[in-house]
């Protein structure tokens, strides 16, 4: 990387999730850019399709400084998709209006499993290209989070073919065939350590794992196809860049049953879903890993009382902060595309001055 970045400005973000002392507590949002902002259906609008903002990286940068310039975040995040791996992969990714995200050659058989090859991770340089032009805007001003789904996540929409209610057939052949669902993971391991260390090369200060399906599998089936995978990425990456530390975020949606397992794969961070409760996680965890969330993204269409209630009661259940311990104000999950933008900036100012109020 030979592209000279700014220093950083503010980096509670990145302190916090190294469990090293902040002076209030970080926060950022799961889909922070978004429809929820009109600015963004403004830029999607001229994009003409969401592949079409995702892949260009002038569109990619402006979208993903738009909530940055609305609220007090402490951190960016990509804009771009989970399912760009797989797209790499030649799947023949495609968007659906009103359906999400479908892939026109899904892994159905053993056939295209065994066809299946790690992708030519150039295919995706404008994935990298889009988070050294987000690092070289933010000009230092908040750290630059680059994500990937999880090895699990992954299969599950290369198998449906796209989203599902039951996972019908990636279960299916996760019981059948489990020697399939095994190559499908161990490619998708491979490709996503790479896609998260050439976006650590490019610029991001930050890499979370996204591990949205998780929590559909039964306990031991989340150990041996959903954990085990994630370990294989966290153990291929190159945390370092430049001499500077690159933190690592797990999150599964549903996961708060394996808390402690997810905390031992070598992440800096667990991210928490809204059922979790702060405080437990805490105590079960304690000072090996930070934690993010974990408000539940429905207390934003409340009353602005309420959602500063709700700020209070996360804060006040993840305790006083001590030595070794560390929490990024999150949600539970993604933003609804309906939520109002003032109830967001209500959340982020209440998170500011409650936490610097408990410290």
């Amino acid at each position: 990387m030979t592209t000279k970045f700014a220093p950083l400005k503010n980096d509670t973000f990145l302190r916090a999730l190294l469990r090293q002392p902040t002076e209030y507590t970080p926060v950022w949002l799961m889909r922070q850019a978004g429809r929820y902002l009109p600015e963004y259906r403004a830029t999607r609008a001229r994009a003409g399709s969401f592949l079409g903002l995702a892949k260009n990286p002038d569109y990619a940068t402006e979208v993903t400084l738009q909530p940055l310039d609305r609220f007090p975040l402490d951190a960016a995040i990509l804009f771009s998709d989970i399912l760009t791996v797989p797209d790499a992969m030649g799947l023949g990714l495609y968007f659906a209006d009103g359906e999400g995200p479908k892939f026109e050659r899904p892994l159905r058989d053993e056939a295209a499993v065994m066809a299946l090859q790690a992708p030519d991770l150039g295919a995706l340089q404008y994935v990298y290209d889009a988070v050294t032009q987000i690092r070289v805007e933010l000009n230092g001003r908040v750290p630059l989070i680059g994500f990937s789904g999880s090895p699990w996540t992954l299969a599950c929409y290369m198998v449906e073919g796209g989203g599902s209610d039951d996972f019908h057939r990636v279960k299916t052949m996760l019981y059948d065939r489990p020697d399939l669902m095994h190559r499908i993971l161990a490619i998708n391991a491979t490709a996503v350590a790479g896609y998260l260390n050439a976006q650590i090369a490019a610029g991001a200060q930050a890499v979370m794992i996204f591990d949205s399906w998780g929590g559909a599998l039964a306990d031991g089936a989340y150990q041996k196809f959903s954990l085990d995978y994630m370990r294989q990425v966290v153990q291929q990456l190159h945390l370092e860049q430049d001499g500077v530390r690159i933190p690592c975020i797990a999150f599964t949606k549903g996961g708060g049953l394996w808390l402690e397992q997810i905390a031992d794969i070598g992440v800096d961070a667990v991210g928490l879903d809204w059922t979790v409760n702060l405080g437990r996680a805490r105590a079960l965890v304690g000072d090996r890993v930070a934690l993010q969330g974990n408000l539940d993204p429905v207390a934003l269409f409340a009353k602005p009382e309420q959602i500063r209630a709700e700020v209070l009661a996360a804060l006040t259940s993840f305790g006083a902060p001590s030595a070794g311990t560390g929490h990024v104000f999150n949600l539970g999950h993604g933003i609804s595309q309906f939520t109002q933008p003032e109830a967001v900036a209500v959340m982020v100012d209440a998170v500011h001055e409650i936490s610097r109020a408990q410290r």
